[in-house]
């Protein structure tokens, strides 16, 4: 006789955010020993610069791109590609372990393509807006401004849940507040960085494309329009 099929306490996290968090971690696990001169050999030092001048996203390309109505796809590719490079180990860290869990958390109620578009638009409207309003820092690197698209997510979920259950729906965007805040205490401590521009542009855009991407919510917004 089979054995009755049980439930797992532990809901397995997807496996788009753990390909995606492998990614991360590969990627800068190359770069980290290759500083430290346990592979790649002397050249390996500069692997991690010349990714970000390869792969991260600059906005006074993006400004020369807008400007000429041109799009190499050598340069459009950075819209993506910037989430995967990092300038530290310690970055890639917290970046990887954010994913997790709010990609963990979202892919419960999303399904899996819905996890990933979130992720990946949320990303490039924070690079969009980061190189439209920050043009003097140029440079942009790492996952979170998709991660921030996740927290997005997140804040749709518990906004809508408080919502079912009668409470104050402004509670759901606590998470976002404090994250805001510590970023604000950083920025005085160790020198503003506009960065903050992108993360904050990946939340709302993840928050607002919540309410299509999640279960359900297309044909809930359908139908509210046909009844006005």
């Amino acid at each position: 006789m089979s054995s009755p099929q049980t439930d797992s306490p532990v809901n397995p996290i997807p496996p788009v955010v753990i390909a995606l968090f492998l990614a991360i971690i590969v990627i800068e696990a190359v770069f980290s020993l290759g500083t430290r001169g346990m592979i790649g050999g002397p050249e390996a030092v500069g692997w991690r610069q010349g990714a970000i001048q390869d792969y991260g996203f600059n906005a006074e390309i993006f400004g020369w791109m807008l400007q000429n109505g041109v799009w190499p796809l050598e340069h459009v590719k950075r819209f993506i590609t910037y989430v995967f490079v990092h300038g530290s180990f310690t970055h890639a860290l917290f970046a990887g372990v954010m994913l997790l869990a709010l990609g963990k958390f979202v892919g419960e109620v999303f399904s899996q393509w819905a996890t990933l578009l979130l992720f990946v638009t949320s990303a490039i409207a924070g690079a969009v807006v980061f190189g439209l309003v920050a043009p003097e820092r140029p440079w942009l690197i790492g996952a979170f401004p998709g991660v921030y698209g996740l927290i997005g997510g997140f804040t749709y979920l518990l906004w809508l849940r408080l919502g079912q259950m009668g409470e104050n729906q402004a509670r759901a965007f606590s998470l976002i507040g404090i994250l805001m805040v510590l970023q604000l205490i950083f920025g005085l401590l160790f020198g503003s960085n506009s960065t903050w521009l992108a993360d904050v542009s990946g939340f709302g855009f993840g928050f607002l494309l919540s309410f299509f991407l999640a279960p359900g919510g297309w044909a809930k917004i359908r139908a509210r329009i046909r009844h006005r």
